[in-house]
């Protein structure tokens, strides 16, 4: 393999939307890639993943699809969980204030895909082929040779292929974890119904005795329905019965409808061995996969997407060491454990394997009529929400004893702000360079090559909400990264300090 040159490509197996992302972020780093997808073209049918979470919706913001996955999708702000006919509890999302993304849009993943190959298209940096399978792999310390018809050459490879990923596969690495065995049946339908743009979860209802339903509203007047059945069910057996439309007008009632997809599945909860080897990366479905309850899946992987993009661009251009890409291996793999955890102990409870997880769950539900806080009790999936890099190796800690909050390592909150006279809010300037928020106006010179911009909250901060989102004091500085988690939240500022805090965040030695 001969030596690569600075405009050799990123290689990306799988035009999916993580795959799609990945390449987008790397553009906007005038970074190159070339996305291999084995099938001629992708399936544009049903509703697949639909909840999208308001720190992704950034990041499609980020790549230019935000506005319009928003003014699609369905807005809601309310989660109910019933228990046969009693409402237990009901969660609410506060408002995120004007110009904010809404905190969940429901739009099918079909959708979202269209959307995102239109911009891959208008791309010039992003090379997206069709009926490209991936039949061999090889990487040198030179780089990436990847066999799909021709061989594509390239700094790096990132294996977004999904379940059945051929990127993971070709490394070697193992995919350990579980499937359930019981099954679950998804109809999309078409109807007017009466029904609030609400998420409604039903353990037990009369209609599904002894198992759950999940009802989601979707674009188009589409309702999205998530029947628990049986491990023997026969989808084709109820359609040909009738049984199917039985079971549909037990909750919709008497109306007019019409089925646009149907789907039955089992759920799997895995996490590969290694996110990483080499030049290689898995992201996605290809690195891990959780039970949906909680929208942790297709929300996840654009996370990985953001994260390894703006590092792999970071060390491309030279300002950042190989540890940089290390770490994506560290970070993604804490937050697809933490995953695991949540969404095991989701599936545990409602698909009790034991008959003391059976008499559990079923005490659970009857104590939660009454309980004074139902919901810290019944767990009918908790929700997508992104992962804290405390641990990270990127993350200046703080000290705990006088510690703002927002600490390091979470995501910055959002707030309304106003660069240059322009109003904006704070997120929008996250993406490629770091972004250094400091309390006061300071001469901040030069203080290391990373690329980076300062903004004084006395200058943006119009409205005062930004400094009381941050927490900040008198002298306080918040160090940004690209993907918007924060490296650190300093005391004061102090140049050397700061730089520190900059070089550690891009992994540099000392």
């Amino acid at each position: 393999m001969g030596s690569l040159s600075d405009d050799e490509p990123v290689v990306i197996v799988g035009a999916g939307p993580v795959g799609l992302v990945t390449a987008l972020l790397l553009a906007g780093h005038g970074v190159p890639s070339v996305v291999l997808e084995a099938a001629a073209r992708r399936d544009p049918s049903g509703s697949k993943a639909i909840c999208f979470q308001r720190d992704v919706l950034d990041v499609f913001d980020r790549v230019g699809c935000a506005e319009r996955m928003i003014s699609r999708g369905v807005t809601w702000t309310t989660g109910r969980t019933y228990y046969r006919g009693d409402e237990l509890f009901a969660v609410t999302f506060p408002d995120t204030g004007p110009g904010a993304v809404p905190p969940w849009i429901n739009i099918s993943q079909a959708e979202v895909e269209a959307h995102l190959r239109d911009l891959a298209d208008a791309e010039p940096l992003a090379d997206v082929r069709y009926g490209h399978p991936v039949a061999g792999f090889r990487q040198d310390e030179r780089g990436v040779e990847v066999d799909a018809g021709d061989t594509v050459r390239g700094s790096h490879v990132v294996g977004a292929d999904g379940a059945h990923s051929a990127v993971r596969r070709f490394l070697g690495i193992p995919f350990p974890g579980r499937t359930f065995a019981d099954k679950f049946l998804i109809c999309d339908i078409r109807a007017e119904l009466p029904f609030p743009n609400e998420r409604r979860f039903y353990f037990d209802p009369e209609w599904n005795p002894g198992r759950q339903v999940l009802v989601h509203q979707c674009p188009d007047g589409t309702w999205r329905i998530d029947w628990q059945v049986p491990a023997d069910h026969d989808l084709d057996a109820e359609r040909a019965s009738g049984a199917l439309d039985a079971r549909i007008r037990k909750i919709i009632g008497d109306v007019p409808y019409e089925i646009a997809w149907t789907s039955v599945y089992r759920f799997h909860e895995r996490r590969a061995a290694a996110f990483a080897s080499g030049r290689a990366f898995l992201a996605g479905d290809a690195a891990h996969l959780y039970a949906p309850f909680g929208a942790r899946g297709l929300n996840s992987g654009v996370q990985d997407a953001e994260n390894l993009a703006w590092k792999l661009a970071y060390v491309r251009r030279g300002w950042a060491s190989g540890g940089l890409l290390a770490s994506y291996a560290v970070e993604r793999r804490a937050a697809a454990g933490e995953n695991l955890r949540v969404t095991t102990r989701t599936m545990e409870f409602l698909v009790p394997h034991t008959s003391a997880q059976r008499a559990h769950r079923l005490a659970a539900l009857e104590e939660a009529r009454t309980h004074p806080a139902p919901h810290t009790i019944i767990d009918s999936g908790k929700l997508a929400e992104p992962f804290r890099y405390s641990d990270s190796p990127l993350t200046t800690p703080s000290d705990e004893s006088d510690a703002p909050a927002p600490a390091p390592g979470v995501i910055c909150p959002d707030a309304p702000c106003s660069v240059s006279g322009e109003p904006t809010r704070l997120r929008r300037l996250f993406g490629t360079a770091f972004i250094v928020l400091t309390a006061r106006r300071h001469q901040v010179g030069a203080v290391t090559d990373v690329p980076y911009r300062v903004h004084a909250l006395e200058d943006i901060d119009t409205e005062g909400v930004l400094r009381t989102a941050l927490d900040a004091g008198p002298d306080t500085v918040h160090v940004v990264r690209p993907d918007g988690h924060l490296a650190a939240v300093l005391p004061s500022y102090d140049p050397g300090t700061l730089t520190a805090a900059l070089h550690r965040a891009c992994a540099h030695a000392g």
